[in-house]
């Protein structure tokens, strides 16, 4: 018979007990009685050889680890340190505090940007003749066939800066950017490139001021980007960079104010071809325009009227990347013909508008309708006089699409009429830079404000300041800037948008972590309740994690927060409110294969200044209490210095980052100054220092009790025990190696490679928090999980050491030591050999060497070479995929119980779609494909019987033979928590009439249990109980689907709104190639009749 093995998450109420290592501990045994008839496995052999087992490994474990030592230690300092339970709530108002210092700087950096380029701009006279050479961040050090710098590429110096991750930089220059189907030497942008040259100085001054600041940029309206220090642009495969910073979300937030929008298409017949093609692009560059504080839809219009969304018929959604996309998906079906009736279509937006107003979930501030049509063949006069007249809260933005233009009069005349603009767009070219008109007219009644709104971006990726580990998540401060020349100030010209960096790296090191406890966190969430950061967010999957999800930007804290159903804790951060909350969580650990069930109290209050909410989660009991202890700088700094002590890379015991002279230094140097007194500049967390001073003389002697186990040449021979290892409350952490590194089994353990293993900016290694809820004095065994069969063949055994022996004590630290998993069976099979008869003839045995005549049982396994390599295949297999039929009667039993743990930021694999994805429309270099698509589309419609045309093109695709893909998904997977009451328990399993009898037994002072399985029975039939996580098919309840469309969580406006000015000048309303006088009377008549009035 085959020995199989499997691991399962076990655990109390608040651990994971580790199938992993049933895996060593699971035997299957062929039973068979004298007589033939069904015998039971005897539970007292059982409990022997887990008895036996268990003693083995914790002394073992306590030995080479020196928890025992370490634990006293802790003892005879016990007088001497003082217990402090953690006020929550000061804790995070002190937090917010610290942040919000920090933002402010940020903004301040930024206000200084924005008075240098008006005052510069207000000294500038526009020469339309303008020669000037300037740094082309694309073409700088481009050198001609011979030898000579290009145009616009003159020779710029550029060196590599850790602080900018090694990137090279030039520190006392910016570059310029120009979009690549803009043109390099436009007179407009000479002269805004001539004049924001003297933000230079400013950006070098931000810089010397705060050290910690990164890119800084200047947007200008006109297309170009400034950005200081000044880096080299690389094109991208295609030799294309489509990047235009009027086009980024802190432009446009800076830029316009919040706006509900409708988006009306026109799809009748004359739409037909690559005019369809154009507007699908510019309805989709539009929903580029759109962000999270905004709301729409689109509505095609011919006869009758489509929403692209039936399901949101009537309503507005928010402009999150899910629901834009969502509708992105809907472009590619739509199909032209009939006629367009586009009175229809202005009377639905119109009502559509003002109902929803009335609902209080819009954004309450500007209100537009955008028209995507090839003509209009009236202006519609009376539907603007009946909705929109005098007020004109509603501004019309008409896109003439084709090159046709006998409509252009009436398109613009309403563009004119309704305070919009008019633009034509004749070819896909042309669709971004004229979408873009529509945003400096809205911001023009905040120009005339002169309101500089300091807005702040949700958490995004910026994959130029990769770290190494991935690219960094940011969130970035912007500020308008505006012209404020006298005779300029009716129309409202916005300059740009000036903007800086923030990693939210930053926001982390401003996190005393040692204060939140061991699984206690900080996280902060956007005034529309997405998460800018927190422990759980996963922006990134793929090998490496660098690749970003399609939604990581909008995952809400109800997503990752989940067990709070009402949204209690949400609701209330985002409506900025100080205050407290509590619940038990489910929360999973080592990649979703464990859980832990923690009861955590919440501490929320806003960040002032910012759209931002912060709040911390402390688990109760030690998670709510510190320990101060004291000890003389000079042990505490001798102790420091041992080559073998390590501090928390993450963690900020001292700002390095602050000024330049600092940044190479590590922090135990950064200690040694600080406490020296020689460097004021230096600023260190003392309380923290203090605290780290202690825990290094505490945890000194192991140093020399390591030392000693190594010298001791018949001390581990084998060399089983390969690492000993421990860290502490302050991040502190000391290795020893009873090995020679090149021999370690698993040599990524504890170092950067293992982020789940090492101190992190926000949380502790995972071996320590599964330790911290273990009861005192018992080792958690575990594996780790890692990628490759090489990393799967040590064990750890790790143990928490309590400061007191009271249930709050706080954790003081963890040790533990790293096994090789060959060592740890054979200490397995050596305890399974015994067994309690007097006669030495053992009921049961595990030795397949040895067959006793008189045994009312026969053991039979593999040879010991078989065994290992079967073992090491079986190694991190979960319980019940080996053994079903065993693990679902112990559902049964009660034994352990199913816990059902939910995903809201999974990805899940599709077949692709046949047709385009609406993300080939954002850039307008691979919409050409979009038009050879259409091309081909014809000739399938001139094939296809009139009868099957249809509104929407439906596309057929073979899905079994496309490509897959990942799409973001819900899912929902089970977990599986121990009783801890129940130490031991048996069964039988009738599998079609063969009985199958186990025993299950826990080893003592461990998370383990031993499982006796009688293999002689076929149970397959059973099949087996996985840990696999099952997509949430929403889609399958079309209704479901539908409300979750709908379904608007509480959101909180930003707090300024300009939606239009009196002083505005409306004539300024768009670009036609002729504007007719009949036009012109036509214009003056009906303004004349509305000032009459």
């Amino acid at each position: 018979s085959k020995m199989q093995v499997g691991r399962c998450c076990m655990g109390s109420s608040f651990s994971w007990f580790v199938w992993l290592l049933l895996l060593f501990s699971t035997l299957n045994i062929r039973v068979t009685g004298v007589t033939g008839t069904h015998q039971s496995i005897p539970p007292s052999v059982v409990k022997l050889w887990a008895s036996a087992f268990g003693g083995e490994m914790k002394s073992i474990s306590a030995k080479y680890s020196g928890s025992q030592l370490l634990q006293k230690k802790y003892k005879e300092f016990e007088r001497a340190v003082r217990v402090e339970e953690i006020d929550g709530l000061r804790l995070v108002k002190r937090l917010a505090k610290n942040m919000e210092e920090m933002f402010h700087k940020k903004a301040q950096a930024m206000k200084r940007l924005v008075e240098a380029a008006e005052e510069a701009h207000l000294q500038h006279e526009e020469d339309p003749d303008l020669q000037y050479e300037y740094f082309n961040a694309v073409l700088i050090n481009e050198v001609d066939e011979e030898g000579n710098n290009v145009e616009l590429g003159g020779e710029f110096i550029l060196q590599p800066n850790d602080h900018f991750n090694n990137l090279s930089v030039n520190l006392s220059l910016s570059v310029v950017q120009v979009p690549t189907n803009m043109y390099n030497k436009d007179s407009a942008i000479v002269n805004g490139v001539y004049w924001s040259e003297a933000l230079n100085k400013v950006f070098v001054d931000n810089f010397e001021r705060d050290p910690s600041l990164i890119w800084q940029y200047f947007g200008s309206a006109k297309g170009f980007f400034r950005q200081y220090p000044g880096i080299k642009w690389k094109p991208d495969e295609h030799g294309v960079i489509a990047f235009d910073c009027r086009n980024r979300k802190w432009y446009i937030q800076a830029a316009t104010s919040p706006k509900d929008v409708v988006i009306l298409v026109d799809v009748s017949g004359s739409m037909k071809g690559l005019r369809l093609t154009i507007a699908r692009q510019t309805v989709s560059s539009i929903l580029d325009t759109l962000g999270d504080d905004d709301f729409f839809n689109i509505i095609a219009y011919n006869e009758e009227l489509h929403y692209v969304e039936p399901c949101l018929n009537g309503t507005l959604v928010q402009a999150d990347v899910t629901n834009k996309d969502h509708f992105r998906e809907h472009l590619d079906k739509l199909f032209a013909q009939g006629i367009g009736m586009l009175d229809i279509a202005l009377t639905e937006a119109f009502n559509l508008l003002s109902d929803f107003n009335k609902t209080g979930r819009g954004s309450e501030c500007s209100k537009a309708i955008m028209l995507v049509t090839d003509g209009a063949v009236d202006t519609y006069d009376a539907i603007f006089e009946k909705y929109n007249w005098p007020e004109r809260k509603v501004r019309i933005f008409p896109y003439l699409i084709g090159r046709e233009s006998a409509f252009a009069d009436n398109l613009k005349w309403m563009a004119c009429a309704n305070k919009g603009y008019f633009t034509q767009i004749s070819t896909l070219a042309d669709v971004q830079e004229n979408v873009m008109e529509y945003l400096h007219v809205l911001s023009r009644p905040k120009v005339i404000d002169q309101e500089h709104d300091t807005v702040w971006t949700e958490a995004y990726i910026d994959s130029t300041m990769d770290d190494g580990q991935g690219p960094v998540l940011m969130t970035t401060v912007a500020m308008p800037v505006f012209s404020t020349k006298n005779e300029t100030r009716n129309r409202g010209i916005l300059l740009g948008v000036v903007g800086t960096d923030v990693p939210v790296s930053e926001l982390l090191k401003t996190i005393p972590k040692y204060k939140l406890g061991i699984h206690g966190y900080a996280f902060a969430i956007t005034n529309n309740g997405y998460i800018l950061t927190h422990p759980d967010l996963r922006p990134l999957y793929g090998d490496g994690k660098k690749r970003r999800k399609p939604n990581y930007s909008s995952v809400d804290l109800s997503e990752v927060e989940w067990e709070d159903k009402d949204d209690t804790l949400r609701n209330a951060m985002v409506n900025r409110k100080t205050g407290t909350f509590s619940m038990e969580v489910t929360k999973s650990v080592d990649k979703g294969k464990r859980v832990l069930v923690l009861h955590n109290d919440y501490y929320y209050t806003d960040i002032k200044g910012t759209p931002f909410s912060l709040g911390v989660a402390l688990s109760r009991g030690h998670g709510k209490y510190f320990f101060r202890g004291n000890v003389t700088v000079e042990e505490g700094l001798h102790d420091l210095e041992h080559p073998d002590v390590a501090l928390a890379d993450e963690w900020t015991y001292c700002n390095t980052d602050e000024h330049p002279e600092h940044r190479y230094l590590s922090q135990i140097d950064a200690i040694k100054i600080y406490l020296s007194g020689q460097e004021p500049r230096l600023h260190c967390d003392k309380e923290l220092i203090q605290e780290v001073l202690f825990d290094a003389v505490v945890t000194a002697p192991l140093e020399a009790y390591w030392t000693s186990l190594v010298l001791n040449k018949s001390e581990n021979s084998d060399k089983g025990v390969e690492i000993a290892y421990l860290g502490t409350r302050t991040g502190l952490s000391r290795i020893n190696l009873f090995v020679v590194p090149d021999e370690l089994t698993n040599q990524d353990f504890l170092t950067a490679e293992d982020k789940e293993g090492v101190f992190n900016a926000d949380h502790f290694p995972l071996w320590y928090k599964r330790a911290a809820e273990q009861v005192p004095g018992t080792f958690i065994y575990s594996l780790p999980f890692n990628s490759g069969s090489e990393n799967r063949s040590v064990v750890l055994a790790s143990t928490a050491i309590q400061l007191l022996d009271e249930r709050k004590s706080p954790i003081a630290a963890a040790v533990g030591i790293q096994i090789k998993l060959e060592f740890f069976q054979r200490k397995f099979w050596t305890a399974s050999r015994q067994c309690a008869a007097l006669d030495g003839k053992c009921s049961i045995s595990c030795d397949d060497e040895v067959r006793h005549v008189f045994s009312s049982y026969r053991c039979t396994i593999y040879n010991v070479l078989k065994c290992i390599d079967s073992f090491f295949q079986k190694t991190g297999n979960f319980f019940g995929e080996a053994e079903g039929a065993v693990m679902n009667k112990l559902l049964q039993m009660g034994s352990f119980k199913r816990v059902t743990l939910y995903d809201y930021q999974a990805l899940c694999w599709v077949h692709s779609e046949s047709s385009d994805s609406g993300h080939t429309l954002l850039d307008p270099y691979f919409a050409v494909f979009a038009a050879l698509k259409w091309i081909l589309t014809e000739l399938v419609i001139c094939l296809r019987p009139l009868p099957f045309l249809t509104f929407f093109m439906v596309y057929f695709s073979n899905q079994s033979a496309g490509p897959h893909m990942q799409v973001p998904c819900d899912t929902e997977y089970p977990a599986f928590v121990s009783e801890r009451t129940i130490k031991e328990n048996m069964g039988n399993i009738d599998c079609d009439g063969c009985i199958k009898s186990f025993v299950i037994q826990q080893i003592p002072s461990s998370n383990l249990f031993m499982v006796v399985v009688d293999n002689k029975c076929d149970c397959s039939n059973f099949g087996p109980i996985t840990m696999d996580p099952i997509e949430i098919m929403y889609i399958l309840l079309i209704s479901l689907k539908c409300e979750r469309l709908k379904m608007q969580k509480d959101r909180r406006r930003p707090d300024t709104c300009h939606p239009f000015h009196p002083e505005e000048n409306s004539m300024e309303c768009g670009r036609a190639r002729s504007l007719t006088v009949s036009l012109t009377a036509a214009l003056l008549s009906s303004f004349l009749t509305l000032f009459l009035r």
